[in-house]
């Protein structure tokens, strides 16, 4: 049977990648994207559908007209922007979640994926090497919305058989798209400033550990999930996954490796400082390992380089 892919939120950090990446894969006719407006850069080749998950009309109409054999579930408000707009946030993580999953088995969608987070975990997590099963207190919104997420796609797999997957994201980094309000941001930012400025004031302390994620790897980790057969997908809470975890401080270090004249500064008392200190410092990812054959193809030297490189050649910073 002919893949037809639908994603949703595609104009944000990994749906603009994914989406390039699934039309090598399926053909440009076979993935449509979808936001609540449109991208900054249309893509001539590909689909693309104006579509708010809140408007459940609208959201059935799409399905209708392209009957999708996949969904990809992306449109969120993050954790630091969650915070400003707690109802919002709320409303869209979780009610657009419930729309998208029961369209999905009115219509017979084969796969369904939904990315989940690390904000699940809070201040009583463990902090290192946090296991998939662990104590999950979150205590933002973004983080209690992707915890409730994840209760109702494991529901919904266990009550009416959806085959829905997910990853528990950790800070993504990539060159191509801009920061989407996210407490792991600075990771990226940092690159832009390093280029311009020589120099970037972090919201983080130097010292606060966070596990990141390249976003080739993400993206690969993601086809990885949705390609595995259903039978080796035993968690459909949502599974672990990291890359590498570093500081602010350690990045700057690599940076500087390239940049020697590059500077950090820190700020004292951001708002986003009291979300990363809830999170893990490090992930324990076993269970995908062992369950899809997970493994992470870049460090912190790769990710330092590549973003340097590609910014330098491709944004012209």
């Amino acid at each position: 049977m002919k893949e037809q892919v639908i994603i949703l939120g595609s104009n944000g950090q990994i749906g603009t990648e994914l989406a390039t990446v699934l039309r090598s894969k399926y053909g440009q006719t076979q993935v449509v994207t979808s936001d609540i407006r449109q991208p900054q850069l249309p893509d001539a080749a590909g689909l693309f559908e104006t579509i708010d998950v809140l408007d459940r009309r609208a959201l059935h109409a799409l399905f209708s007209k392209y009957r999708p054999t996949q969904v990809y579930l992306l449109a969120a408000i993050l954790s630091a922007t969650g915070e400003k707009l707690p109802r919002q946030a709320w409303d869209l993580n979780i009610n657009g979640l419930l729309n998208v999953l029961d369209l999905s088995l009115e219509y017979g969608v084969s796969k369904v994926f939904w990315p989940s987070s690390i904000a699940v975990f809070g201040p009583n997590s463990p902090k290192t090497n946090t296991p998939q099963y662990a104590v999950m207190d979150p205590n933002t919104v973004y983080g209690i919305s992707k915890l409730a997420g994840e209760r109702i796609c494991e529901y919904y797999h266990l009550r009416f058989g959806l085959d829905v997957r997910s990853i528990r994201y950790p800070g993504i980094i990539s060159w191509k798209a801009a920061p989407g309000g996210g407490t792991t941001d600075y990771a990226v930012h940092i690159f832009h400033e390093a280029l311009k400025h020589s120099t970037y004031n972090c919201f983080l302390s130097a010292n606060t550990a966070l596990p990141m994620l390249y976003m080739d790897d993400a993206i690969r980790g993601t086809l990885s999930l949705m390609d595995a057969p259903a039978e080796a997908i035993r968690i459909r809470s949502s599974y672990n996954l990291t890359g590498v975890s570093f500081t602010p401080d350690m990045l700057a270090r690599e940076i500087r490796k390239i940049i020697p004249e590059f500077v950090i500064t820190y700020t004292e008392n951001d708002p986003r400082q009291a979300i990363a200190d809830t999170w893990p410092n490090s992930i324990d990812d076993a269970d995908a390992r062992r369950d899809w054959g997970w493994q992470p193809q870049y460090d912190l030297t790769d990710i330092t380089q590549l973003m340097i490189k590609n910014l330098k050649d491709n944004i012209h910073i």
